[in-house]
């Protein structure tokens, strides 16, 4: 019997399909030239490659050797070449970006977790499920604070997801894919012209494999549509996508380690049982409109409305105990935790771009606005087991000797489902103003922000403006060459449960500020290009405990708003043909994060000690492609090396080095990619946590293959 959900992926691939025939009548071929068509895997070098021409997360369009900020491109090209499939395997491209958590980061320095999409708020996979790349044409990383341009944010930086979109040419794919891990899946998309300025999109995803912890296994499907009308002047887009997430064994925690960071177990050890899930239902509808009436004048808006479904039933490690009694911990304490997350949300956004000469100087002004709102509901409730079995509770697990199913989910006394509600109002304007003085450029903006967070039980709320502030500096010293400066401001509003005046509130949002300089090159013709830089980002206003307690005498434990954490680092990423057919990439960074004030507590959020959990002070990426066009051959390696680091509970997460390898078939019509990751099984964590949860453990070995049909 074939399931719901395959058949679901069925109709999709069918609907694509069944859309070609039109596509190709409205597009005829062009007209091949007479005689045989070489077959070449790349018509380019590393500038048409990994490189593209033009970034927009900035808000001004610009070429990357003429921004002021430091802005890393992932395209599709790249995508393909390594076979990523989720946010996860695409961290060791950007420099100063290591694995945090789920779909969080470490990004110079500080914990980040939101993701932007096609520049607005409403990431459709919050929670705790990661971004899959099939309906994803690259990935745009913004570094450092840029409250100027997208309002509340961490100050590491941000991810801005570029969706595909409609395409006036007709294109057409299928592809299947096969590995070890039970990994099956299949892929169908097709774009082109509708009719007269109609063009579509439609796009269907399934893949299904058995996860490498015990237990654990993943189901994902996505459904992607779009249509576009293209104007005298522009274009209007719309989109529609749902996104489906089903992960059998989940949510997962880490696998638990001594305080010298050696795992206690294998790393495959799982703390849910089998009939743990964690389920993901997420539907988004996008409109855009991109309009230049006259050649000194471009608008674009958007809206993005989501609206997503997390369930979750799970069993959480509650604490590591001895068992036996023979002084050695084998065992942990459950929890079973029973949650549901609901999310609505509506982003909104305009840019208007005037370019003019004024005086002799060019110039670029923008003038912006934004609004999002966001409801979110949570339903939670639990029951914590103890060493030993008891009726209604979770049982312990060991830790070498599992013995699954002996505990009854069914059976649990669970109690009523504890309920919260809230509201988050964020809307803002600003102005940006881009000068060229020959081979000067420079760059002064200023925002505006007014959010309000509401609690929709109690009725409690919070709001407040704020004003951040960019400027920035760039000289061309060459055609090829620029040296850049910025500086730069963020800020986080504080959680509407930090308000509370009986706790010394309310507080002013955490800020933080960079002061950045370096240089970007294209030399040898754009077959060298790199860009270099050192930054120093301080965020204040961290809440923590007051030391004094409850100093005003109302029974609650007061808190200030006094920390400050300073990161400074260097980060370097090169792109560079060795020969006309070897490309290799490389990023680079170095990060030091420390606690430079606070109240004499160590209650500052994802700091151990002085310094701040899972910022490793080195990391370093890189990637080389070699190909043999008469063979239509490339042979692709890559390789991550990350620092040791602490973990949230101060335990040493160990250094590590993995290696990956592709080896990439193609032509005109077919493309074969075979892809091994962590080419040498390395055992190693990928993140630190919490002491009763463990580290994260990096995949073991694994590796497919995947064929691509193209029209």
């Amino acid at each position: 019997m074939i399931r719901r959900a395959h058949l679901r992926t069925v109709v999709v691939i069918t609907c694509a399909f069944a859309l070609a025939p039109p596509l190709a009548l409205a597009a005829p071929a062009p007209a091949r030239a007479e005689g045989p068509i070489e077959e070449i895997i790349v018509r380019g070098r590393a500038q048409a490659l990994y490189r593209v021409d033009e970034t927009r997360s900035g808000k001004l369009p610009v070429d990357p050797l003429l921004s002021t900020q430091t802005i890393q491109v992932i395209n599709a090209r790249l995508i393909e070449d390594q076979g990523a499939r989720s946010a996860l395997d695409l961290y060791r491209n950007l420099s100063g970006v290591t694995f945090f958590s789920y779909a969080g980061v470490t990004a110079r320095g500080f914990r980040q977790e939101e993701n932007f999409f096609d520049g607005l708020r409403g990431d459709p996979y919050a929670g705790f499920s990661v971004p899959q790349l099939f309906n994803v044409e690259r990935v745009e990383y913004l570094k450092g604070p840029a409250g100027m341009l997208y309002g509340p944010g961490a100050p590491g930086g941000l991810f801005n997801y570029i969706t595909k979109r409609p395409e006036p040419e007709f294109d057409a794919r299928v592809s299947g894919i096969a590995g070890d891990q039970s990994r099956r899946g299949i892929t169908a998309e097709a774009t082109g012209p509708l009719a007269a300025r109609w063009s579509g999109r439609l796009g269907g995803f399934y893949e299904q494999q058995d996860l490498p912890r015990r237990n654990a296994d993943s189901e994902v499907q996505i459904y992607d549509g779009g249509l576009s009308y293209a104007l005298d002047d522009g274009e209007i887009v719309l989109q529609a996508t749902r996104y489906e997430q089903d992960l059998g064994g989940n949510r997962l925690r880490g696998v638990p380690v001594d305080d010298a960071g050696r795992f206690l177990t294998s790393r495959r050890w799982n703390h849910n049982e089998a009939s743990d899930f964690l389920r993901l239902e997420t539907n988004v509808l996008q409109a855009s409109v991109d309009w230049a009436p006259t050649e000194t004048l471009t608008l674009d808006a958007g809206a993005r409305w989501s609206d997503g479904t997390e369930k979750q039933q799970y069993h959480e490690p509650f604490g590591l105990f001895d068992a036996s009694g023979d002084g050695v911990v084998d065992s942990s304490r459950r929890q079973f935790r029973d949650q549901i997350r609901d999310g609505e949300n509506l982003s909104l956004a305009a840019n208007l771009i005037w370019s003019r000469p004024l005086l002799g100087i060019d110039q670029r002004t923008l003038i912006g606005a934004d609004w999002f709102r966001q409801d979110s509901r949570f339903d939670g409730r639990s029951v914590t087991g103890g060493t030993s079995a008891e009726a209604g509770r979770p049982t312990p697990l060991a830790l070498i000797d599992l013995d699954y199913g002996q505990t009854d989910v069914a059976g649990y006394d669970l109690p009523a489902f504890s309920r919260s509600k809230s509201r988050q109002d964020r809307a803002g304007g600003y102005l940006l103003n881009e000068a060229t003085w020959g081979r000067l450029i420079t760059v002064l903006g200023a925002r505006i922000d007014r959010f309000e967070d509401e609690d929709r039980l109690s009725g409690d709320g919070f709001d407040d403006t704020a004003v951040t502030w960019r400027a920035g500096l760039l000289y061309r010293v060459r055609d090829d060459v620029s040296l850049f400066a910025r500086w730069a401001e963020s800020f986080e509003p504080q959680s509407i449960g930090s308000q509370d005046g009986r706790r010394g509130g309310p507080f002013d949002p955490t800020e933080g500020t960079i002061i950045e300089a370096g240089v970007r090159t294209a030399l040898l013709d754009g077959r060298l290009q790199s860009s270099a830089s050192i930054y120093r980002i301080k965020r204040r206003n961290i809440l923590q405990a007051d030391p004094r307690g409850d100093a005003g005498g109302d029974g609650f434990d007061d808190l200030v708003a006094l920390g400050e954490v300073t990161s400074e680092g260097f980060e370097l990423d090169l792109s560079a043909d060795l020969t006309p057919n070897w490309v290799a990439t490389v990023a680079y960074g170095y990060n030091d994060a420390t606690i430079t004030r606070s109240a004499g507590t160590s209650n500052i959020t994802n700091s151990v000690g002085d310094r701040f959990a899972n910022a490793p002070k080195h990391q370093l990426g890189f990637w080389t492609r070699y190909q043999i066009p008469r063979l239509n051959l490339a042979f692709a390696v890559g390789g991550d090396y990350v620092s040791e680091r602490r973990s949230l509970s101060d335990q040493r997460v160990r250094p590590y080095t993995v290696f990956d390898a592709s080896l990439i078939y193609e032509t005109h019509n077919w493309r074969v990619l075979l892809r091994v990751d962590n080419l040498l099984d390395k055992t190693y964590a990928a993140s630190g946590f919490i002491g009763r949860t463990g580290h994260f453990p990096g995949e073991p070995r694994s590796a497919f293959v995947e064929v691509v049909r193209r029209w």
